[in-house]
């Protein structure tokens, strides 16, 4: 995933937080219940942090040279925040339990994307 792309992938993320948000406060509170909007508003949150994450990411990619650490790192974190906050709207839309149980594997692809950019800091990545 190149700059662009994840410039694009971190907006995306982003307006989908705020329309998805707003359906969670208007649309479901006449129905879903008090644990269920606080599930629809953590992946909401979840998702918006990562978008955001993708987007500081997309640019940093932009100022150097990024590596495949880079790369991965971007490709983790989107994977991560759409595993993570997907599975948690289903719980609250279908209410199948076992979406809850793929929850956790975003939740690592997003640590595990936090980290490689981490990495290649300390690494001393490459910059322009």
């Amino acid at each position: 995933m190149n700059a662009r792309h994840s410039l694009t992938a971190g907006v995306c993320l982003m307006f989908l937080a705020v329309a998805l948000g707003a359906f969670g406060a208007h649309a479901l509170r006449d129905w879903a219940t008090p644990p269920e909007l606080a599930i629809w508003h953590t992946a909401v949150r979840y998702q918006a942090w990562h978008g955001l994450g993708l987007i500081g990411l997309g640019l940093w990619m932009e100022r150097c040279e990024p590596g495949r650490r880079l790369q991965a790192s971007a490709v983790c974190l989107l994977a991560g925040a759409l595993i993570f906050s997907t599975s948690l709207y289903g719980l609250v839309l279908v209410g199948l339990p076992v979406l809850g149980a793929i929850t956790p594997v975003g939740g690592l692809l997003m640590l595990l994307g936090w980290g490689l950019w981490g990495w290649d800091q300390l690494r001393g990545g490459k910059r322009a």
